[in-house]
């Protein structure tokens, strides 16, 4: 691997720590909405991620890795919160309200995660960068 593929490996890490860092931001932003376009409460969302392949086999006979990708933004299934306010425009004859099942704790942790991922990529890029420079110089 060559560092044009390390940078490549390193961009498509920050491509994707954005998409999740969007993602975070749209379920923070959505932790009290009782009504979306499909009739419900918010649901989460989740970012799926997978490794991008190439055809290219490697010496142990497998492909080899050459970054990240978005395979997937899917909603979380897990049940809505019930909370018990019959004065809301939303509440049930029993007089509860379904909420997202966000949970801004976990939202949190995974943008703290997120955001020390694209740090790191942004620190491997630049170090490609650098080599790259201290090459040029070299040559010059």
């Amino acid at each position: 691997m060559g560092v044009f593929d390390s940078l490549r490996v390193s961009a498509s890490g920050l491509r994707a720590g954005r998409t999740r860092m969007d993602v975070i931001a749209e379920n923070i932003a959505n932790v009290e909405t009782t009504r979306s376009r499909d009739g419900g409460p918010y649901r989460r969302r989740q970012v799926v991620l997978a490794g991008q392949q190439v055809g290219g086999a490697t010496p142990r006979g497998g492909l080899q890795c050459t970054g990240v990708r978005v395979a997937a933004v899917e909603s979380d299934d897990s049940p809505p919160m019930r909370l018990h306010n019959p004065s809301h425009p939303d509440a049930d004859a029993e007089g509860y309200v379904l909420l997202p099942n966000v949970d801004l704790p976990t939202e949190m942790a995974d943008m703290i995660l997120a955001a020390r991922a694209y740090e790191a990529n942004a620190a491997a890029l630049r170090s490609g960068r650098d080599m790259i420079r201290q090459a040029l110089s070299i040559l010059a």
